[in-house]
């Protein structure tokens, strides 16, 4: 990430796994002043990487997804065979077509993209 970056960094970093190793990652490759977002359950009790976070000024942040205020909407077609839970990664995308890719998610035209840089 910093190659990609001229030695920044990420402006924004999601830890999507919950362990400390995730988001020791998502402080290192976030730039001084960036964010990293937990959207991945943590497996830890304190925040992995704090000092150096806390040195390079970047926020971390997230919270459970909202997921029950979609059950109603979604399960009719998880049950009827129109979604297939398994199929999580649908979409692959450029590192510069992520904000194409949120979109996708966002208009319900993709369940979850992966970023291949």
């Amino acid at each position: 990430m910093r190659k990609l970056t001229n030695g920044f960094g990420a402006h924004s970093v999601l830890e999507c796994v919950g362990t400390d190793q995730a988001m020791l990652t998502g402080v290192c490759i976030a730039r001084a002043g960036g964010a990293v977002g937990r959207v991945g359950v943590p497996h830890y009790a304190a925040i992995p990487a704090s000092e150096p976070a806390f040195y390079r000024n970047i926020t971390v942040g997230g919270g459970p997804a909202p997921v029950r205020a979609y059950i109603q909407e979604l399960l009719p077609d998880v049950l009827e065979g129109r979604i297939q839970p398994g199929r999580v990664l649908d979409r692959t995308i450029g590192l510069n077509e992520v904000p194409d890719g949120y979109r996708a998610m966002d208009e319900r035209k993709a369940i979850k993209v992966m970023v291949n840089p």
